[in-house]
């Protein structure tokens, strides 16, 4: 009988942390407030590293960052650290031109601190039958409000059948996705996430159902609500 092993596709890890996350209200960017006994972007970090398919992680930081050098995860062999840009997309593409030849690209957003190993498995697991890749999200169960242009006043209810709130992690083939943000942004298209990218080249990511605590810290009140969830993670009764 003979022994071979499979190999699997390399996935690169792309945390784009340039942000200065003015809406926090704080003294440093959100990705550098505590919540669970560590800062909210190693436990970023530390969500993708505990999987075994995720062997690098490139993070994005501000030009002028000074505190990511700080933090003991800096000094892990599988970080490396980047100078971003202005906007998300001028960041991930740091990164991307950065990763070398892996074959997938996961780009995970700095300040979603609760991502379950769950969750991170089933987005992998496309990578065995898609060729455009996909991304964590969750319908909308919310009544959904469409206000008037510039004032604060509801202008119709927007029917929620169909409707996805996007999250991250997103998952696409390396190159793809290089291609895709260089021509949106050559477009001037507006990329709020890397799917963006990819639907303004015509293609139709997959969504993959992910759970809800999955949160963005963006808001004062979020960073309750994540050290909530990461306490209950680290502490299950």
């Amino acid at each position: 009988m003979s022994n071979f092993v499979v190999s699997l596709p390399e996935v690169v890890a792309i945390l784009p942390a340039a942000g200065i996350g003015s809406r926090m209200q704080a003294d440093c960017p959100k990705q550098y407030l505590m919540a669970g006994g560590k800062t909210i972007i190693e436990h970023a970090i530390l969500s993708l590293l505990g999987h075994p398919r995720i062997q690098r992680v490139v993070v994005v930081i501000h030009p002028q960052d000074k505190l990511f050098s700080r933090l003991p995860i800096a000094q892990d062999p599988r970080i490396s650290i980047v100078a971003g840009g202005e906007q998300r997309a001028d960041s991930v593409m740091a990164g991307l031109q950065y990763a070398g030849q892996a074959e997938w690209a996961l780009v995970h957003d700095a300040a979603r601190p609760c991502l379950h190993p769950d969750d991170l498995d089933k987005l992998l697991a496309i990578i065995e039958h898609s060729k455009v890749g996909g991304i964590l999200a969750a319908p909308v169960r919310d009544t959904m409000k469409r206000s008037e242009a510039g004032i604060q006043a509801i202008a119709h209810t927007v029917d929620r059948q169909a409707l996805w709130h996007a999250f991250t992690p997103q998952l696409f083939p390396l190159e793809l996705l290089k291609t895709c943000l260089s021509r949106a942004q050559q477009g001037g298209a507006v990329v709020t996430d890397e799917a963006s990218a990819l639907e303004y080249c015509g293609y139709h990511p997959i969504l993959v159902s992910g759970r809800s605590d999955n949160i963005k810290v963006t808001r004062p009140e979020d960073l309750a609500l994540a050290e909530f969830y990461l306490t209950q993670r680290q502490n299950p009764k």
